[in-house]
């Protein structure tokens, strides 16, 4: 019994775990950072990723799930992924821009807990519905690690050199994308219908090509900026081919009840023809007395 209480414990340290890596991230920017110290902020947040990532695992592996521990996740998402990414970006490039960028950068952890509030509220009317293939809009530690993949990216490629005044406007646009996708009705794959097989191995290995490509023509730590907006991208055209094809079959049906509509009222309309030739009054002729 003592054995099944401590395996409810199991996946909650790994939650918290992820909370304390958001909170390592923010005391890193917090005061006068410098490059160093943000490129191991957004260290921080990746081996947030990679705890976040795992305790929903650990918890269905050993049937250990939870209101509580879906509660803890939320709450964990919001600082590692929301409070600790928005920080960062402020204080690695939009501070110069004064209130816009200290805007912009509220609206990616404010977008960030209204998207894990409507996924809680989803979970609790439809139990079930937390298991399917796709998410309802863009997963707050994904938007947070498309973030830190630029980061470190940067750091590593520029050899920690400061961010340029030049590259302020792209980032800060970057970010609004983010935050509007969070809140968005695009649809992205969990993956948690993937299953060892061709098709999957397939994938995986075009991916590695890819990122070896990358690495080979480009920077090595540009092949994981590569990957997450991959998975942007990727969302976004399955939404837009999604949308296209309910267009498509809504007017396929409209046209089909037009074509209905006007067959039956073409059948009314000889029914009345009928009815009224049976009901005419005769033509005048010869009285019969």
């Amino acid at each position: 019994m003592k054995l099944r209480k401590l395996m409810f414990v199991l996946p909650n340290l790994f939650t918290v775990t992820s909370i304390f890596c958001g909170f390592y991230a923010i005391t890193l920017c917090s005061g006068e950072a410098t490059p160093v110290q943000l490129y191991q902020a957004a260290l921080a947040i990746l081996f947030a990723m990679f705890f976040d990532g795992f305790d929903g695992r650990v918890a269905r592996l050993t049937k250990t799930q939870s209101d509580f521990g879906m509660q803890l996740d939320s709450l964990a998402d919001v600082m590692s992924f929301g409070a600790a990414p928005a920080l960062l970006v402020y204080k690695w490039a939009l501070a110069p821009m004064g209130f816009w960028g200290l805007f912009i950068s509220f609206a990616f952890m404010a977008c960030g807990a209204m998207r894990l509030a409507r996924f809680n509220v989803i979970a609790m009317r439809n139990p079930h519905g937390g298991g399917g293939s796709f998410f309802v809009g863009l997963p707050i530690p994904l938007a947070a690690g498309v973030l830190v993949s630029l980061i470190i990216s940067h750091h590593v490629a520029s050899q920690g050199e400061a961010l340029g005044d030049g590259a302020r406007l792209p980032v800060a646009l970057a970010a609004g994308a983010l935050s509007l996708l969070m809140v968005s009705t695009v649809r992205y794959r969990t993956f948690k219908d993937a299953r060892p097989g061709r098709k999957s191995a397939l994938v995986f290995m075009a991916m590695a090509l890819t990122g070896g490509f990358i690495a080979q023509q480009f920077h090595p730590a540009w092949v994981l900026v590569t990957y997450f907006f991959a998975y942007l991208v990727m969302g976004l055209v399955e939404s837009a081919v999604s949308v296209r094809s309910r267009l498509a079959s809504r007017k396929v049906g409209a046209g089909a009840g037009a074509v209905a509509a006007v067959a039956v009222a073409a059948e009314l309309d000889e029914d009345d023809d009928e009815d009224s030739e049976a009901n005419a009054a005769p033509d005048d002729g010869p009285a019969y007395l």
